[in-house]
This record gives structure tokens, C-alpha cells and sequence, in this order.
């Protein structure tokens, strides 16, 4: 019988291939939009966005198409492209299940980890403290992803640490608006369930995770009408014509 392993020497060719440029302008549309710089609900003209990044319009005309397909980005026939603005309801939805998932998670951790992973996250905690105290939200908004995702990963569940994986960007542009409101709080919490995991107290670290993440859920859902008037830098683009509306007659 023929053997159907490849040579070593054809084994180990690879082709390396670069990142496509949509990938990388994707990546950075998605991340202003991630931080609020690009708004909900802001219009994106293809010409500015390319002009902004260096490139042309194709990567940019490609990568809205993704972010449409993620729910990034909203194209409405006749009228271009916008930031997508989400609903209450949508919101609402993710960050309840964000909130089953990560008790669970610190839930597993507290029977899991080591003191290597306490010592992770103790570390992160504390860039996490500092980002606060300097006002810096980007580096708070990060931190805070990183805290959440070592605790589900420490949870040895990989199922669990993938579906936190697809949530993981969405809940940051959730939590990025009200990053000074839940200010020193978030991280005290933070502190608070690290003592519960290393303590290997399950029980607790789940109520105090489940806690924690509904106190943000809330967080953002009360704060959203007055969303887009926090001080955070956007980008302004410039000033562009309205389609007119059809006359009736």
C-alpha cells in the first residue's frame, strides 16, 4: 500500500503569505471603532478612510464589507457606510451570556489554577490600577479584556475560552464608555475575585464574577442615551453632503 505521508523535505515548505491589506485595514477600522473613535452611528466615506489610512479605496470598500458582516458597520443602500450603533436589547443580550460564561469560567478557575496563574492575574490587576490612575481608558479597556480572558483561560475549558474569544472585541466596545464610571470599582472587584480563585473557593469567585460583569451590564445600559458625549478623542471627519430625500409630489 502507497504511504500518503509527504516527504521531509516537502513537509517542511511552507508557503508564507502575507497578511492581505483588507485584513490589516479591518483590523484597524475595527479597532477605532472598538475604542469609540470612529462613533456609532458616524458616516464612513470610503475616500476619507482611505486617505486616513494611507491606502486605497479596494481595501478599505473591502474591509467595511467584513465589518458589515460582523455587524461592525451598517450599509445602507443609496445613503454609504455607518457605524454600527447597537441596540439596547442587543447589549442587553450579550452581556447576560457574557455573565453566564465568566462565572462559569472563574467558577473552573478557582478549581484550576496555580500560583503562577494568581500571580497573572495579580499583575494584570495592578497595570489595571495604573491605567486608572493615569486616565489612560485605552490601556484600562485592554487590561480589563486581558484580566477576564487569563481567568477563562486558567479555567482549562477550551469550549468556554472560545466562545469568550468571540465576545471578547464586542464586550470591550461596550465596556469602553463607561470605563471611568466603574473606575476603581471594576478593578477593587477584580481584586476581590482573584483572592476568591486563589482561596479555591468556586462558589464564591462565581458570585462575585457574575456580580462584577451584571454591575457592567447595567453600567452601560444606563449610561447609554448619553452615549458619544463622553470625552473621548474621535475622529472627526470632515463635513460632507446629505443625499436629499425625493421630492413628493
Amino acid at each position: 500500500m502507497q504511504s500518503t505521508e509527504l516527504p521531509k523535505e516537502l513537509a517542511a515548505r511552507r508557503i508564507d503569505r502575507p497578511v492581505p491589506l483588507r485584513e490589516h485595514v479591518y483590523q484597524a477600522m475595527q479597532g477605532l471603532i472598538i475604542s469609540r473613535r470612529l462613533a456609532p452611528g458616524q458616516h464612513l466615506v470610503e475616500s476619507e478612510l482611505a486617505q486616513m489610512l494611507g491606502v486605497s479605496r479596494q481595501p478599505v470598500r473591502e474591509a467595511l464589507q467584513w465589518l458589515n458582516n460582523e455587524g461592525w458597520v451598517d450599509l445602507r443602500p443609496g445613503y454609504g457606510a455607518f457605524v454600527h450603533a447597537p441596540t439596547p436589547e442587543e447589549a442587553d443580550q450579550l452581556l447576560a451570556v457574557r455573565a453566564l460564561l465568566e462565572s462559569e469560567s472563574a467558577r473552573l478557575a478557582a478549581t484550576h489554577t496555580d500560583a503562577e496563574g494568581i500571580a497573572r492575574l495579580r499583575d494584570l490587576n495592578k497595570q489595571g490600577f495604573e491605567a486608572f490612575a493615569n486616565d489612560d481608558v485605552d490601556t484600562a479597556v485592554a487590561v480589563n479584556a486581558a484580566v477576564h480572558r487569563c481567568v477563562t483561560e486558567l479555567s482549562g475549558n477550551k469550549v468556554l475560552l472560545d466562545f469568550a474569544t468571540q465576545v471578547d472585541r464586542r464586550v470591550r466596545w461596550y465596556y469602553t464608555p463607561v470605563a471611568r464610571q466603574r473606575g476603581k470599582q471594576s478593578w477593587q472587584e477584580h481584586a476581590k475575585l482573584i483572592d476568591a480563585i486563589e482561596k479555591r473557593d468556586a462558589d464564591t469567585a462565581a458570585r462575585i464574577m457574575h456580580e462584577h460583569t451584571e454591575r457592567t451590564r447595567k453600567s452601560y445600559l444606563e449610561q447609554r442615551p448619553h452615549d458619544g458625549e463622553d470625552d473621548q478623542q474621535l475622529i472627526a471627519l470632515p463635513a460632507r453632503r446629505r443625499r436629499r430625500a425625493p421630492s413628493q409630489g
